[in-house]
């Protein structure tokens, strides 16, 4: 992807790389799974879908190309199908694209009480200081994070925040998938 920023980092290029495509297809998408794999072992084991995949540059040895899997279940809350994975050995780790309002801290106090999560969601969302947010969390097998947040309002690739802890609770959901 020529738009994505080099990053030092695999997983940090590999979520930069996630954001740019999910950014391409627009905003109200779908949550979007990708299986990360080995770039130099996806080579090695199956060269006729690395290069499907374009990936015939050699010199790219220590990256993880993502693979966007199956259309995730729209009737099924995301934890509940985050439960349900299972990882095959060659996917290193696996990454999440997904779409949500948040609040500032400011309006934790004025969050009525008693609402049931409908109810909240109707409040966020009619809230004035809501803003949209596009998470990409993405973890490796042996715990490491890293994540991006790009904001609606402020749509460009020179804008998008990167971290490890950013969405703490998604890391840990997709960590999770991993355990046996």
């Amino acid at each position: 992807m020529s738009n994505t920023p080099m990053a030092a980092n695999p997983l940090t290029r590999a979520v930069l790389e996630i954001d740019e495509y999910v950014s391409g297809l627009g905003w109200d998408q779908p949550a979007r799974l990708f299986a990360l794999v080995d770039t130099a072992r996806l080579r090695a084991d199956q060269p006729s879908l690395a290069d499907r995949l374009g990936l015939r540059d050699e010199s790219e040895s220590s990256g993880l190309t993502p693979i966007e899997q199956d259309e995730i279940p729209t009737d099924q809350p995301l934890d509940e199908f985050l439960g349900t994975i299972a990882w095959p050995d060659a996917v290193v780790g696996c990454a999440l694209a997904v779409e949500r309002l948040m609040l500032p801290p400011s309006a934790e106090a004025q969050v009525p009480e008693g609402l049931n999560e409908t109810k909240l969601a109707q409040w966020v969302a009619e809230h004035p200081e809501r803003q949209e947010v596009r998470m990409t969390v993405a973890v490796l097998r042996d715990g490491a994070r890293d994540s991006a947040l790009r904001l609606r309002e402020k749509d460009a690739a020179t804008e998008v925040l990167t971290g490890s802890d950013l969405v703490p609770g998604l890391a840990q959901a997709l960590t999770a998938t991993f355990e046996e």
